[in-house]
C-alpha cells in the first residue's frame, strides 16, 4: 500500500454538478422519488439499503445553497435538522446520528444524515460514511419499515409521508373442502349437503313418500369427490312396507 501524493492545486476550479437549476439533478426529481415532501422541504433516502440503518438527505425545494438562504429558510432548515435527527435516532438500534454537509459535489443545498449503529463504537468519528460501503447490506423490509417510520414522524408536523411499509407476503388457500363428518360426527343421510341433482331428486321424493311407511337405505357418508361432483351418487329407492 503505497500513500496517494498531494496533487497541485488548480487555478481555476470545475463547477459542481446542478450549478444550472435547468439541469439540477435534485430540481428535476419527482415528490414521489421521495420519502416524506412539504412545500419547502424534501426528504431522500438511497435507492436501495446500505450497510447502515438509515442515511437520509435533507433537501429545500429552491434551488439554493447553504449560504443563499433566505432568513426564513435558514431558520426551517435549523428546525427540520432537530425534527429529522430525533425521527431517526427513535428508529431500533440506531445509537447516533451524523449530520453532515459538503457541498463539494451538487450545487443544490443537501445535508446528509448518517444512522450509527449502537454498540458499534468502532464506528464513532468522521469515518461512518466508509464504513457505509463496507458493512453488510441491511434486510430491505427492515430498511423500508424504518424510512416508512421516519416518514410517518415527519407527517405529524405537516407535509405528506410518500415511504409507505412493506406489505405482508401471505398466501390464501387454493380450495377450501367441506367434511360434514368433522363437524357434525357421524352425520345423517338426509342431513348431509346435496352433491348432485340426484341427491336433490332423491331427497324430493323421500319427503313425498312421507305419509308411507319405509326402509331406507343407509349410504354411505360423503366423500371429497363425491362433495365435488367427481362421483355419480345414485338415489336411494324407498321400500314400501305392507
Amino acid at each position: 500500500m503505497r500513500v496517494k501524493p498531494l496533487a497541485s492545486p488548480v487555478e481555476v476550479e470545475p463547477p459542481r454538478n446542478g450549478e444550472d437549476a435547468a439541469e439540477c439533478v435534485a430540481c428535476n426529481t419527482p415528490d414521489d422519488a421521495y420519502i416524506w415532501v412539504s412545500e419547502r422541504w424534501r426528504v431522500r433516502a438511497m435507492d436501495r439499503p446500505t450497510g447502515l440503518p438509515m442515511v437520509l438527505i435533507l433537501e429545500c425545494r429552491s434551488h439554493l445553497d447553504l449560504g443563499d438562504l433566505p432568513n426564513l429558510l435558514a431558520a426551517e432548515l435549523g428546525v427540520m435538522t432537530v425534527r429529522l435527527e430525533r425521527a431517526i435516532r427513535s428508529l431500533d438500534g440506531v445509537a447516533r446520528v451524523h449530520v453532515n454537509r459538503w457541498g463539494d459535489g451538487s450545487a443544490h443545498l443537501h445535508l446528509w444524515f448518517l444512522a450509527r449503529p449502537y454498540g458499534r463504537l468502532q464506528l464513532r468519528g468522521t469515518f461512518l460514511s466508509l464504513w457505509d460501503d463496507i458493512l453488510p447490506v441491511i434486510p430491505e423490509p427492515q430498511w423500508r419499515e424504518n424510512l416508512a417510520l421516519v416518514a410517518a414522524w415527519l407527517a405529524e408536523f405537516g407535509g405528506q409521508a410518500i415511504a409507505e411499509p412493506p406489505h405482508i407476503q401471505w398466501q390464501s388457500p387454493s380450495t377450501i373442502t367441506y367434511s360434514p363428518s368433522a363437524t357434525n360426527g357421524a352425520a345423517s343421510t338426509d342431513d348431509r349437503r346435496p352433491a348432485t341433482l340426484g341427491d336433490v331428486e332423491a331427497k324430493t321424493e323421500g319427503k313425498t313418500d312421507a305419509k308411507v311407511e319405509t326402509k331406507a337405505k343407509v349410504e354411505p357418508a360423503p366423500t371429497i369427490a363425491s362433495e365435488n361432483g367427481m362421483l355419480d351418487v345414485p338415489a336411494a329407492q324407498p321400500q314400501a312396507t305392507t
